[in-house]
């Protein structure tokens, strides 16, 4: 009898995490880069309320609707407005740093995608930052527009000429607007819930919240959109495998022993 056996091939293995220690000492460190990165245009006031004149008129060339339509509506009640600003406030970063630890520790081939794309969408944001810096409508006194942060509190920003824990002439792209998104679709890529498309509601109320405060124009949110889908289509989503597709995590049964198959049996 003549024959040899071969060992039949192995299932997908799952995607090992990365180094916890290597991912915070990166994440850490572009955020820093990116946060520090901001204080370059802080000295550029005249060329960003200049700016935001531009960017008034071009809304209104594309006839879009005016933010204060939508401050309006958060202007019914003192509640509705505080509630906006502490939205704005306090929602945005962990939310985000949420999103990305969920994504590490159940879905891992996703979490570095969603870490990819969001330091893609955040390198970009910095450039535009120090080519365009650009004044936020509630400074725009052709807007006619409520700081709600000032009069309604709570407010992360103190007076732009003193002010130098953060830039507020960085309007452009809005941020908050582009992670709440990406935070939206990367929980619908990683997860199969048919609840999951909830979780559009997030960038959606952002939306609301970032102009309603007067702390972004329309435009923001249109450019960080763009940018996002350009990141998007830059970095490449992971192959949906037993591992990688959002279902919830199952116990593995025990693993059969490899079984062999024979390859050139004769007689």
């Amino acid at each position: 009898m003549n024959a040899r056996t071969e060992p039949s091939e192995a299932g997908p293995s799952a995607t090992a995490r990365p180094p916890l220690v290597r991912e915070l000492l990166l994440v850490v460190g572009l955020f820093l880069v990116y946060k520090f990165g901001r204080q370059l245009v802080t000295g550029h006031t005249t060329e960003a309320y200049r700016n935001a004149g531009r960017v008034w008129d071009w809304e209104r060339t594309l006839h879009l609707p005016g933010e204060g339509s939508v401050q309006s509506l958060l202007l019914h009640g003192d509640t509705l407005a505080h509630l906006a600003n502490t939205y704005y406030a306090t929602v945005h970063f962990p939310a985000t740093v949420a999103f990305l630890v969920w994504l590490y520790l159940r879905r891992p081939a996703h979490y570095v995608w969603a870490r990819r794309v969001l330091a893609l969408l955040t390198g970009a944001a910095l450039v535009l930052h120090l080519v365009f810096p650009l004044a936020p409508p509630r400074m725009l006194a052709a807007a006619g527009l409520v700081d709600t942060a000032k009069v309604y509190g709570p407010s992360v920003y103190g007076p732009p000429q003193t002010d130098t824990l953060s830039n507020q002439f960085a309007a452009m792209p809005s941020l908050h607007f582009g992670w709440a998104l990406m935070v939206a679709i990367g929980l619908i890529v990683a997860t199969r819930s048919r609840w999951r498309w909830l979780w559009l509601l997030h960038p959606l109320v952002t939306l609301v919240v970032i102009v309603g405060t007067a702390n972004h124009y329309w435009m923001d949110a249109i450019v960080a959109t763009a940018l996002l889908g350009i990141a998007l289509a830059v970095v490449h989503l992971p192959h949906r495998t037993a591992t990688t597709a959002g279902r919830a995590q199952e116990k593995l049964a025990p693993a059969e022993p490899k079984k062999n198959v024979l390859v050139g049996a004769g007689r």
